[in-house]
């Protein structure tokens, strides 16, 4: 007698060499969230960008539209080690945010509706790394997925890519966010498994 059901094989892993290691492949979109999903009104979206001097640059929805998109396709990587590849979304390129914006600062504390928080090396969202995209395959981003609007980070684990974003602080100490004060890596770099402090 067997001692596994026949035909039960377990979770596939694969050495798909696109996948960082420890991650598996997904066909659907898994949520995770810490906390309830706000329901942000459009017309009272903001995105705010502070400086380390105290400087604010202020973005409305209309004046997010009106900026330049972009169409990024990426590969995405959860730290719950699920991975999902040619991800397609259209957003604004961080470097068009903070093509005006006069900084010393070398991290960014980023903030969402909601309360959530996370930390970044501000140099991990210029050229062309980073965007506040808003629609996701097609379709304007589900509030369940960060909608109206949420970073993508794509090159970090997907933590970093804060759900209903709202702003963020420049910072010149890097200061960690809700899940990095919790034991989570203050970078996460999914290639090098930078899952937890000391990882």
């Amino acid at each position: 007698m067997g001692i596994v059901t026949p035909g039960f094989q377990g979770r596939r892993r694969t050495t798909q060499p696109a996948l960082p290691p420890g991650q598996y492949l997904v066909e659907d979109f898994p949520v995770l969230s810490a906390g309830p999903t706000p329901r942000v009104d459009l017309d009272h979206w903001e995105f705010v960008i502070a400086t380390e001097t105290g400087a604010e640059h202020r973005w409305t929805w209309p004046q997010l539209m009106a900026l330049p998109s972009e169409d990024p396709t990426v590969d995405i990587h959860c730290v719950t080690r699920w991975s999902k590849l040619g991800t397609t979304w259209r957003g604004v390129s961080l470097d068009t945010l903070l093509a005006d914006v006069e900084t010393t600062a070398d991290y960014a504390l980023v903030r969402s509706y909601g309360g959530y928080t996370t930390n970044l090396p501000l140099a991990d969202l210029r050229d062309g790394q980073a965007w506040i995209a808003y629609r996701f395959d097609g379709a304007d981003l589900a509030p369940e997925h960060g909608g109206p609007a949420r970073m993508i980070v794509p090159h970090l684990y997907f933590w970093k890519s804060a759900k209903w974003v709202r702003g963020m602080r420049l910072l010149r100490e890097d200061e960690p966010g809700f899940w990095e004060t919790a034991g989570y890596h203050d970078y996460g770099d999914p290639w090098r498994e930078q899952r937890y402090q000391g990882d």
